[in-house]
């Protein structure tokens, strides 16, 4: 039986095997690989994976997908709202310190998904996901570009990330109204010791009213919390580079 796409979790289908093929390139399994893939609908980018790795595991929250998927004897399926999955306890029930983590993430939770994996980053590898194009475009941007956002911020003191693919909308059954692409994740392996939930809130403080210059929103923040150093506050948020904010953080948690 056709499976229908459903609106309420987002299900847009990879259908264009030459853009499945280029996905698997970038990806570049390896046998043995302790790979998870969020999200494998109808297994599009599913077989030709555990094709090469052997044997691969799935996070699929559809539970008629997760029955069809079971029926495949080299997945481990685990069917579940991939918020809620424990990447750090995943990779130890597998028996590896990191897991390789890829998926055509739905398009309405991507953000959440991705501050979801943020906190389990010590736990992985490397990530490839599919995104809205326009998504990735804000985590790859640099400052003083239009893009520039606290996505940006709150991803690239962790990681290195790259777009590796242009995907339209007719690779897709259905096609989405947006473009899509490919974005490479990769942790840095000496990332600075900053206190997380701090650099969020200084972060989102910031962005708040990107128009504003950051004396009104980010100045009573830093006042607040008796800050003293030197910091230009005469910027937008956008105009500030990721270093800058997490030297910032480190001086305001010491």
């Amino acid at each position: 039986m056709k499976h229908i796409a459903r609106k309420r979790f987002g299900q847009n289908f990879l259908s264009d095997h030459g853009i499945i093929d280029a996905i698997v390139a970038a990806i570049a399994p390896q046998p043995g690989d302790p790979m998870v893939e969020i999200g494998p609908g109808l297994a599009a980018l599913t077989q030709p994976l555990v094709e090469r790795l052997g044997h691969l595991t799935v996070i699929e929250l559809d539970r008629d997908l997760a029955l069809r998927l079971r029926e495949h004897p080299q997945l481990r399926v685990i069917e579940s709202d991939v918020l809620k999955v424990d990447f750090r306890a995943l990779a130890a029930t597998l028996g590896v310190p990191r897991l390789r983590v890829v998926g055509n993430l739905p398009y309405n939770i991507s953000t959440p998904i991705l501050f979801h994996l943020l906190d389990h980053v010590d736990a992985v590898q490397d990530q490839h996901f599919m995104l809205q194009k326009e998504v990735i475009d804000r985590m790859v941007a640099v400052p003083g570009s239009g893009d520039y956002s606290r996505l940006s911020v709150m991803l690239q003191w962790r990681y290195a990330m790259e777009n590796v693919l242009f995907v339209p909308p007719e690779s897709f059954d259905p096609p989405p109204r947006v473009d899509s692409a490919i974005v490479r994740m990769l942790p840095h392996a000496d990332p600075p010791a900053i206190d997380v939930r701090l650099y969020g809130e200084l972060v989102q403080t910031a962005f708040s009213q990107r128009r504003k210059i950051l004396r009104n929103t980010l100045g009573q923040w830093l006042e607040a919390r008796g800050f003293a150093g030197n910091f230009d506050l005469q910027r937008r948020a956008e105009e500030v580079p990721v270093a800058e904010y997490v030297t910032l953080a480190q001086a305001v948690q010491a």
